[in-house]
């Protein structure tokens, strides 16, 4: 039961990813009333498929360095990140029951390495402090009173008036997991300015030969240095069947999809053997080959793995320059042309979203008091590694905190609303 019944204010959340139910912990706790809607038939659906591989939940790097991660949006970001930051992400983690650790990259991850246990716990306290779910409810937008509007699981409009709503509806990467981007056009039917919705930590078509596709599509590239605009990496990426992907890939991403969104040309320089000077690199191309096939020396001689050197050919040709001084800067400095970026719902995460002139401190939009919109819906995008998530919940933090504030001005102790 909620803390005080007497005087209810309701709340309504529509989207039950991390930004949602950490908004609904932190309303619940202050003894409001909590109603958390989604689309799908269970809650969490995207923070259980990030959390496959390992839930990051986010950097342990310090924090001037980790609020730069967010560029543009870095400014509006910081003030809620300051007041939920990493550590007392871990500390929230903990406090479920889930220890977490700093990986060799400075991630941050549960121990479980896992969402499951993590997701159950935190659904656990929600249900606990009387948080409602209404799922396979999907928002349809406002009545002509003002009400939210859904279609439930056997399709029927249903409705709802709360005294305040925050939309954390996500991005639309991942459609199938809940975030399909539909609100979009409900929001800009109300004079909300949203930019164009975007992949982002998204990979690249190539368009490969048939026979290199065939060959080596889902095969990793690593160690690689990666190089765009000036900016270059050390890491991972994996040949797909319609290009390439992965870490280093997705932390350059936002450059290169911007330069193809402006007709520019995107090529990628790949250093193929980071750990070889140049100099190093074409002495030992210098080896006499004697009768070894040219594969087989690439392999001993300049250290390539298979897919590197079909790479390379795929690149360069299969006639590969017989110098040793020109084939070593092939191998140093492939230039990877780069034709598209993949499918806005192939993406880790999605760019654009609703401009931050329309969003007052607390996520609050301007010209519809009462309405907070948080999460992947706002214009503003991160690097894997943590930040997505941290933004996410500390996001769902500042909302929440902003609906409180309003509680108190609408709201007197009497229970009865201001006139």
């Amino acid at each position: 039961m909620n803390k005080d019944s007497g005087q209810t204010f309701r709340v309504a959340i529509v989207g039950a990813g991390p930004a949602g139910l950490m908004a609904a912990e932190r309303l619940a706790a202050a003894g409001l009333a909590v109603t958390v809607y989604d689309r799908m038939p269970m809650p969490g659906r995207k923070l259980l498929m990030a959390g496959r591989g390992g839930l990051n939940l986010t950097h342990s790097e310090p924090l001037d360095r980790f609020l730069r991660r967010y560029g543009e949006a870095a400014a509006r970001l910081t003030p809620a990140i300051e007041a939920f930051p990493p550590d007392t992400v871990r500390a929230w983690c903990e406090g479920l029951g889930q220890p977490t650790f700093v990986g060799s990259s400075g991630r941050v991850f549960p121990t479980a390495l896992k969402a499951s246990p993590l997701l159950r716990a935190w659904l656990g306290r929600l249900t606990g402090a009387g948080v409602r779910f209404d799922l396979r409810h999907r928002w349809t937008g406002w009545d002509d009173n003002g009400g939210l509007t859904f279609r439930d699981a056997q399709d029927e409009t249903v409705g709802e008036r709360p005294e305040a709503t925050i939309l954390a509806l996500g991005g639309a990467s991942w459609p199938h997991l809940g975030s399909d981007g539909g609100w979009a056009d409900i929001l800009r039917a109300k004079g909300i300015d949203i930019s164009p919705l975007r992949p982002a930590n998204c990979g690249f078509i190539v368009g490969w030969s048939d026979h290199f596709r065939a060959r080596f599509a889902g095969a990793p590239l690593k160690p690689v240095v990666l190089g765009f605009g000036g900016a270059s990496l050390r890491g991972e990426a994996t040949l797909t069947t319609q290009g390439i992907e992965g870490g280093a890939i997705y932390a350059l991403a936002a450059p290169i999809r911007e330069a193809l969104a402006g007709g520019k040309e995107a090529v990628l320089s790949i250093d193929l053997r980071p750990d070889l000077t140049l100099a190093e690199l074409s002495r030992r191309l210098s080896a006499p080959r004697g009768r070894q096939s040219q594969s087989t020396f690439l392999r001993k001689a300049g250290g390539l793995s298979p897919v590197a050197i079909g790479l390379l050919r795929e690149v360069e040709g299969n006639s590969l320059p017989n110098d040793p001084a020109r084939l070593a800067e092939s191998i140093k400095a492939l230039y990877l042309r780069l034709v598209a970026p993949s499918p806005l719902e192939r993406a880790i995460s999605t760019a654009g979203g609703i401009a931050w002139h329309e969003l007052d401190d607390t996520f609050m939009l301007r010209k519809m008091p009462g309405v907070f919109a948080i999460g992947e819906m706002v214009d503003w995008e991160a690097p894997t590694g943590g930040y997505l998530l941290q933004a996410c919940l500390t996001m769902g933090v500042a909302a929440a905190e902003g609906v409180l504030k309003r509680r108190i001005v609408t709201m007197p102790p009497s229970g009865e609303p201001l006139m």
